[in-house]
């Protein structure tokens, strides 16, 4: 009987159904972490220094945008120093957190490119082309969270 290798998992990146800690957590696996405080942060930057012209549409944007990065440097943070200890429940909670955080990031973006498409007459052209750059970030901070969403639910169901 000939026993034929099994196939690499792509990249490394499925590679275990445990949450990474310490140096580990640098590996492949967790490298969607940073993109996503980072263009958060950014996102959070430049919707507090732009003008929407609809207040609820920049608070939601502002609240998404906070309340992504506190959390996500949170959970950066604690994964790092190895709290979940090994339990399936941070899996868990990982996959939901994500999935809520790349639905919240969907939705603000949508509202600020609709915000930014109504403020193009009437409007100093400053401010205009500060919405756009949020509206790009927003996106570009969108899709982290969407990899890391999917890559965490297939840690979750491999669990």
């Amino acid at each position: 009987m000939i026993l034929l290798p099994q196939p690499p998992e792509p990249l490394g990146l499925l590679a275990c159904a445990t949450m990474p800690s310490g140096l580990s957590f640098f590996r492949v696996s967790s490298v969607c972490h940073w993109p996503c405080c980072i263009f958060g942060g950014l996102v959070w930057i430049l919707i507090a220094s732009s003008l929407v012209p609809i207040p609820l549409i920049q608070g939601w944007v502002m609240f998404v945008s906070v309340f992504c990065f506190v959390a996500t440097t949170a959970l950066l943070v604690l994964y790092i120093i190895g709290a979940h200890g090994g339990e399936t429940s941070w899996i868990t909670l990982d996959a939901a957190y994500q999935c809520v955080a790349a639905l919240f990031y969907l939705s603000a973006s949508v509202l600020e490119a609709l915000a930014t498409i109504s403020m193009q007459d009437g409007f100093i052209y400053k401010h205009y082309r500060e919405n756009i750059a949020a509206v790009v970030f927003s996106y570009v901070a969108t899709l982290p969270y969407v990899v890391h969403a999917v890559f965490s639910l297939i840690r979750w169901k491999s669990s």
